[in-house]
């Protein structure tokens, strides 16, 4: 399973919620098939409500479908790039990533990580103990929400990105559960997603 980044936790850090984070459109503004490092833009609020998410007791992990790779649109190389900028931005506003996860492949090649596949689920189970209840997956696609949805997590759709495209779609999908929400953006989401945790303001 391609792996960007990970660090490692604590034993005694137990089993803990995660909420998973698409990147491209909910932590930096989308710039299709995203290549140049100098192009990484972090949205409004992103760091502060990582950081708020984790001071709630989750941990905070990059899930991300770069299938760009597999196109050829652009190298893995170029994705590491890309990514040491965005991990030198959050670095700095005291928010990185506990870890990181990406899909290089194309939707053909019927891999099992691409999302809404559990693949990269999996295989943060294989490095850390985390539980399914009261984590979530935020993302910009309908893709995001059933990565969520269809493995006993919340799903969460952002209006930035691609998600006011897709807003009609998951809302009619998803009209009577309840583990599904809408937020304009991540700071909204994280709110959203504390107060359905019934989880104190910080």
């Amino acid at each position: 399973m391609p792996l960007w980044k990970w660090e490692p936790l604590p034993a005694a850090s137990g089993q803990r919620p995660v909420l998973f984070l698409d990147r491209d459109g909910v932590v930096i503004a989308d710039r299709h098939y995203l290549a140049d490092p100098a192009q990484v833009e972090l949205l409004p609020g992103v760091p502060a409500a990582m950081r708020r998410a984790r001071r709630a007791g989750y941990l905070v992990v990059g899930v991300s479908n770069q299938s760009g790779i597999g196109r050829g649109r652009f190298t893995a190389e170029d994705f590491a790039r890309v990514m040491e900028r965005l991990d030198d931005l959050l670095r700095h506003e005291g928010a990185p990533f506990d870890g990181f996860f990406y899909c290089p492949h194309g939707p053909a090649d019927d891999c099992a990580c691409r999302k809404p596949r559990p693949g990269m689920l999996t295989e943060l189970k294989s490095r850390t103990a985390w539980r399914a209840e009261g984590s979530w997956v935020v993302g910009d696609k309908r893709s995001d929400v059933a990565l969520g949805r269809d493995h006993g997590l919340g799903g969460c759709l952002v209006r930035t990105g691609y998600g006011r495209q897709e807003e009609n779609r998951v809302q009619e999908e998803y009209a009577t559960d309840s583990r599904v929400l809408v937020a304009d953006d991540l700071p909204a989401a994280v709110d959203a997603i504390l107060r359905a945790e019934g989880v104190q303001a910080l």
